[in-house]
């Protein structure tokens, strides 16, 4: 019995020993195993974000040291409540729903933007059948026309073309619009329901409707684009803070760095931007005011 008791204690002494010893590198370990998740809105065709995404979070994994890994967004607020949640740490959002992510999470900065993003724009598309044609002047004859607006959290989709409807077209979109308007959930999907006719106009990203037009996707000559928008703050990578509690302080700051020097064309086409610059909260602070005067965030 005594006997018994004794090899117990010792079992126990053991145990405890290996857990002091496993403790002390506890911290090491778990930032080796921690992974840095990213997402970004599904602006454009998701199949196509993943395949773009990849080489991307491979490039970051191999810069930083750490695991990296892309998790898709089901829809824009999809990936402002991951982010709020803190099941992703890095995340490319549009300038809309990064103020409402940074708003979220206290700490949650913009580390990083496109050369294009301080002064980015939309279109105004329309079906040739309309007869409309490019104009300076705002184009008001689409107030009798089927409009579609991107997703309703889209920043050059929805917000900064419902402020200009507002602000050059006199009147909110319920108002100014004769037919009831739509929202497409993406640029690519607007672009397509303008070419087949189920919407007669509609307003998107200038980027991804140069892709297209770029890539033979888009004819246009059948969706012409007849109003581009005044300048504004758009997409931006926002960085979660508890990232300096996975990797440690600093991390953050090395993160912006390896964003800011991917000069690979193949990883900066998933964006698709031509540069990567530093991006700062401040930037958006146009934006942040147009939102917040539409009650889109608080």
């Amino acid at each position: 019995m005594i006997r018994s008791v004794h090899a117990a204690l010792i079992a126990c002494v053991l145990l405890v020993a290996l857990a002091g010893c496993g403790g002390g590198g506890g911290e090491k370990a778990a930032s080796q195993t921690a992974v840095l998740k990213f997402t970004a809105i599904p602006d454009q065709n998701t199949t196509l974000l993943q395949e773009r995404f990849a080489p991307m979070a491979a490039h970051l994994s191999q810069v930083l040291g750490v695991p990296v890994e892309y998790v898709p967004a089901r829809d824009y607020q999809a990936s402002v409540e991951m982010f709020r949640n803190g099941d992703v740490h890095l995340a490319w959002f549009g300038g809309l729903t990064g103020v409402q992510a940074r708003a979220a999470v206290p700490g949650a900065r913009a580390i990083a933007q496109g050369k294009a993003d301080p002064e980015f724009y939309s279109y105004i598309i329309a079906n040739a059948s309309t007869g409309l044609e490019k104009s300076d002047d705002f184009p008001m004859g689409i107030r009798d026309l089927t409009f579609t607006f991107g997703s309703e959290s889209s920043t050059s989709g929805r917000l900064m073309p419902e402020h200009f409807i507002r602000t050059l077209g006199g009147a909110a979109p319920a108002e100014f619009f004769s037919q009831p308007f739509g929202f497409s959930g993406s640029h690519d999907k607007t672009v397509e329901l303008v070419e087949s006719g189920r919407y007669q106009a509609g307003v998107v990203n200038s980027k991804v409707y140069d892709r297209r037009v770029a890539e033979g996707q888009t004819d246009p000559a059948v969706v012409k684009v007849i109003w581009e928008t005044p300048t504004f703050a758009d997409y931006n990578f926002t960085a979660h803070p508890a990232l300096e509690e996975m990797f440690g302080a600093g991390f953050i700051d090395k993160l912006q760095a390896a964003l800011v020097g991917m000069h690979d064309p193949q990883l900066l086409s998933a964006l698709p931007r031509e540069a990567i610059i530093p991006a700062s909260n401040d930037d958006f602070a146009g934006v942040a005011s147009v939102a917040r005067d539409l009650g889109m965030v608080r």
